[in-house]
């Protein structure tokens, strides 16, 4: 596979298992494989009814910690899809949200 064909077949897989994991998934997902790094965002995210009780609320920040430290439990997912789409091992994970605009940004760090 070429590496745009990389970045696409990367991109859906991570879309997939956001969605299997969280129950609600993102519109949509890009990828770009780097020399060293992957980089994926994940576009449009669909907030569960307890998440957007919180924004209702006035605590979006909840929110945001509570999908990063539910991002690092299912990190070891993402980091297994990054290794089979590249053939490298990955050797730091980060994850971030935003919620507005709604996106997440998953960078891996490639050895």
């Amino acid at each position: 596979m070429n590496p745009e064909e990389t970045a696409t077949a990367l991109a859906d897989e991570l879309l997939k298992i956001h969605r299997e994991s969280w129950g609600a998934g993102a519109a949509s997902a890009r990828s770009y494989v780097l020399d060293d790094a992957v980089v994926c965002f994940l576009d449009g995210l669909e907030l569960l009814p307890n998440e957007e009780f919180l924004l209702d609320e006035g605590k979006g920040d909840l929110v945001v910690e509570l999908r990063r430290k539910y991002q690092e439990a299912v990190g070891a997912s993402f980091c297994a899809a990054v290794e089979r789409a590249t053939g490298r091992r990955v050797i730091h994970f980060m994850s971030d949200t935003s919620l507005d605009p709604s996106f997440s940004v998953e960078i891996f760090r490639l050895g």
